[in-house]
């Protein structure tokens, strides 16, 4: 037998959640309908507004709803005429006719409001409740004085109003509760939200930032209430597949009348479907604890003194809530317990392979992801089952390059938090404080979430499209920097350049930037570009490229580095001091105060040669042609190229210039003259060595300018260069044949042994549409990587042509 094709999950697609299209209905106004008494008594003792308000604050749940009373029928029927109604509260009593009555005629006018009534729990009451409710009274919950029932009610109807799209069509997990005792489920529905809304608040934390971590909280499990035999088999039938377990009364309505066997059909009937589903069983009656055992089932005693802590601890064991426990299932024992997939990931490479194939063959590993709202990456491992795998050992690798995958997936498009206990390197773009990304700041934010949104990281075979890692230093710390040490009053004394950074230089930042940009060091082991992103850089006005400094360290990989990096930042913040800032400032008509600075520390792409680091090519391209030549079109677009750091193009030396639409046909390459005399001459490299950087205002001082012609046998020749052949006057292609080298990029551009120039048609074409404005982009691109391993298009920045 074929064993099943794996994706893989390098390439998977994973689908993004929209966790923003969940829990579209909420409640968010509550009418309650009694007695002018009842109503003082839930304001005055049971303090109802502050309660809930308590509630959902310390379960980390936004928008609590508001109440508005009525004392009749009449009166909650004006109301619900007039205001936007989510749910009706009633209250019955057993001597009065009159809640009954206001029920019915409420949903008589209002069919599609939810209607809950509460009530002191008495026989006659649950005798009439039955015979007089049908089709009037959604939920009907026992009052015992207690407002956390309030809190149960409010969910389950939200819960009810919402599941038919969040689970069957997102995925959301789900409980089913199938009981008839209204005091019974009255009890078990606030214990059962506490602890949904505990384990939702604990997943959160695989949010990578606050919006993100509340998002996901949309994504918890809901409970699903029956009271009947075919109402608990519709539910399980209509949501099975997204169900995290069933917890059943063994007695209740089966066939229009009480059935002593309905919570064990029940039972038997998932069981020929679901071997290892969860199945709780909860009597009254200890007897039944043999019989649920029988079929495969679990039992809890209604009696229970801890019935509260077993409910818990059965939720957390069989519905995956809480911390993984990598199992032994040879010395039963506990191996490890992870609270996050980080943790998860690292564990993979740990366990035993008994564990693996343990946890394995049970499909625990979807579980607990599910349950933890990670929804794409449940997916994929619901996708394979152990079967599947050749030995445990394909089994381990697929598990940990999955979640690795979904890391960097998760993390793309998303602006982080920088947290240095949990920062690491599957997080492409985080920000240190509270302030403004700047402009180049909000640039690359910018470019991370559309490259995400149009699917372009990976629409290449074998190309990452991707921006740098990224850490930005919002203006937060530079306003803090520049007050607490009072340099505003300092630049104001009219200080040459060279003294204002070296009086930056001396002043210290904050320690708390100082430990997370130690954090940043400790993942980042490339060297890093320190830029400026000011407040007023690349506005769609102003343009202030290349108006303030950027500098490249190179990464030492101990305590030299965090002193470099420090003063590299500070170095930065200074230069929105310096002479030639100041006056672009008020040329353009804005002062020094204006102008806040972010700084950015970002990867630099290339690969180490000897004592220098450069990229293969960097590049500048416009969406615009302003001078189109021969067949091209304004509207396509031009490039300038060249090998090494991008100095060169900013500079306004000799590069190389295409349009993406016609990258055969460049005019420096119409002859062998041209070539010899209009391309590249030379390139520049970062310097290796740390003793190269020093504090200066030229940011080019550890940069090296290397000539063409002393590069000839380099082995990054063979991806941007072509022969000169004296003898014969010709440019032959590669570099097999002895003569000149002329950098002409001929591989890539003529005989497409790597896609620019359809990756840079997609760019800008989809950068000026994103922008609804003509744009220019900066990117590198790094071609020597080693075998296996995708080939590096770093998109560095966007601005709008002025």
């Amino acid at each position: 037998m074929l064993k099943k094709v794996l994706p893989d999950p390098r390439n998977y697609d994973f689908e993004e959640v929209a966790f923003d299209q969940l829990m579209q209905n909420r409640i968010n106004k509550i009418l309650i309908v009694c007695s002018n008494y009842d109503f003082y008594m839930l304001e005055e003792d049971g303090r109802i507004d502050e309660r809930i308000f308590d509630e959902y604050t310390a379960l980390n749940l936004r928008y609590p709803p508001t109440f508005v009373h009525a004392n009749s029928a009449k009166q909650a029927i004006k109301i619900l005429e007039t205001d936007k109604i989510d749910l009706v509260m009633t209250w019955l009593d057993i001597s009065s006719f009159k809640a009954f009555e206001a029920s019915k005629q409420i949903r008589e006018a209002f069919p599609k409001v939810p209607i809950a009534a509460l009530s002191h729990y008495s026989a006659a009451l649950r005798s009439r409740i039955e015979k007089e409710n049908p089709g009037v009274i959604d939920f009907v919950f026992h009052w015992n004085g207690n407002v956390d029932i309030f809190l149960a009610i409010i969910k389950l109807a939200e819960d009810r109003m919402n599941a038919a799209h969040d689970i069957n069509e997102i995925g959301v997990k789900a409980i089913l509760l199938v009981e008839d005792s209204l005091r019974f489920y009255s009890r078990y529905l606030p214990i059962m939200y506490k602890i949904i809304l505990k384990q939702a608040a604990s997943f959160m934390s695989e949010g990578l930032n606050e919006h993100k971590r509340m998002m996901m909280m949309r994504g918890r499990p809901k409970i699903l209430l029956a009271t009947r035999y075919e109402e608990g088999l519709y539910l399980f039938e209509k949501y099975r597949h997204n169900l995290l377990g069933v917890i059943s009364d063994v007695t209740y309505f089966k066939g229009g009348k009480k059935d002593s066997e309905a919570g064990f059909e029940f039972l038997r009937y998932v069981r020929d479907i679901e071997r290892y589903f969860p199945f709780l069983i909860q009597s009254s009656d200890n007897a039944n604890e043999n019989k649920a055992l029988e079929l495969k089932g679990k039992f809890l005693y209604k009696h229970s003194p801890t019935l509260e802590q077993d409910i818990k601890n059965y939720i957390n064991k069989y519905f995956w809530f809480g911390d993984f426990e990598f199992w032994d299932p040879v010395q039963f024992k506990v191996l490890v317990t992870v609270k996050n997939l980080s943790d998860f990931q690292k564990a993979l490479t740990e366990v035993t392979d008994d564990a693996m194939i343990y946890h394995a063959k049970r499909s625990e590993y979807s579980k607990w992801i599910r349950s933890r709202a990670l929804f794409p990456l449940a997916d994929l491992f619901s996708n394979v089952e152990y079967e599947d795998f050749e030995d445990v050992d394909q089994m381990r690798e697929f598990l940990i390059d999955s979640v690795m995958a979904y890391r960097r997936y998760k993390a793309r498009g998303i602006i982080s938090k920088f947290e240095k206990d949990t920062y690491d390197e599957y997080l492409g773009f985080a920000r240190i404080g509270d302030g403004s990304l700047g402009g180049k700041g909000r640039g690359l934010a910018f470019i991370d979430s559309f490259l995400k949104r149009n699917k372009l990281f990976k629409k290449y075979k074998d190309v990452n499209i991707s921006i740098p890692r990224t850490v930005v230093l919002t203006t937060e710390i530079f306003d803090e920097f520049i007050e607490k040490h009072r340099l505003i009053n300092y630049v104001a004394e009219g200080h040459t350049d060279e003294e204002i950074l070296k009086e930056f230089t001396s002043k210290l930042l904050p320690l708390r930037v100082l430990q997370d940009l130690k954090r940043f060091l400790d993942v980042e082991k490339k060297p890093v570009a320190v830029r400026s992103s000011s407040t007023l850089e690349d506005s769609h006005y102003q343009p202030f490229a290349g108006i303030f400094s950027t500098y490249m360290l190179p990464n030492t990989g101990d305590e030299r580095m965090l002193l470099m990096l420090s003063n590299a930042i500070k170095s930065v913040f200074a230069s929105a001091f310096f002479k030639n800032s100041r006056a672009y400032l008020e040329a353009t008509a804005h002062s020094v105060e204006e102008s806040k600075m972010a700084v950015i520390l970002q990867e630099v792409v290339g690969r180490q040669y000897e004592d220098v680091y450069f990229p293969t090519l960097s590049g500048v391209a416009r969406s615009i042609n302003f001078y189109p030549l021969g067949n091209e079109k304004p509207h396509e677009g031009i490039a300038n190229i060249a090998l090494g750091l991008g100095e060169i193009i900013v500079g306004g030396g000799q590069t190389l210039r295409f349009s993406p639409f016609h990258p055969r046909k460049i005019l420096q390459l119409s002859s062998p003259a041209s070539a010899k005399r209009d391309t590249q001459q030379y390139f520049y490299a970062l310097d290796m060595d740390p003793e190269s950087f020093k504090l200066s205002v030229n940011q080019s001082v550890n940069k090296k300018k290397i000539t063409v012609r002393k590069t000839k046998d380099h082995p990054v020749m063979r991806f941007v260069a072509s022969t000169y052949d004296i003898q014969n006057n010709v440019v032959k292609p590669g570099v097999i044949h002895d003569g000149l080298r002329i950098i002409t990029f001929d591989n890539i551009l003529k005989y497409n042994t790597f896609p620019l120039p359809e990756i840079l048609q997609d760019l800008l074409r989809t950068g000026q549409r994103e922008m609804r404005n003509p744009i220019e982009m900066e990117f590198a691109v790094n071609l020597d990587v080693p075998e296996g391993s995708p080939k590096e298009f770093a998109f560095l920045q966007i601005r709008p042509i002025v």
